[in-house]
């Protein structure tokens, strides 16, 4: 992989690293709010806290997992492992790394593993 592309991820992937944790960081205030509110209100209300709070608790799994894989490339960049796939070993197409920066699998090995998964 050339050093400029690496280094145009490696911005990628910290600047998507900053969007989560300042996401995180609200839906946590978000979700304290929900939970320390207690609020008396009719049924309606109170469902609809605990649909927000379920919501917000759903995103921030899909945030925290999303936030593990980029720390993850982050560490492949620094061993010099990016962009190859973690299966076979072959390098991950430019176009790949470029939609999903955090992509450990070739499109081949990944579509391999959804299938043993299903």
């Amino acid at each position: 992989m050339e050093k400029e592309f690496i280094e145009k991820m490696q911005e990628k992937l910290l600047a998507e690293k900053s969007v989560i944790a300042k996401s995180l960081a609200d839906q946590n205030a978000d979700f304290k709010k929900i939970i320390e509110g207690g609020e008396k209100g009719d049924e309606a209300d109170i469902a609809s806290d605990v649909v927000d709070g379920t919501l917000l608790e759903s995103l921030g799994k899909q945030d925290l997992n999303r936030l593990q894989m980029i720390n993850n490339a982050l560490d492949r960049i620094k061993q010099g492992k990016y962009g190859y796939c973690l299966i076979c070993k072959k390098e991950i197409p430019k176009e790949r790394l470029e939609a999903i920066p955090y992509a450990f699998l070739c499109v081949g090995c990944q579509s391999q593993n959804e299938r043993r998964n299903r």
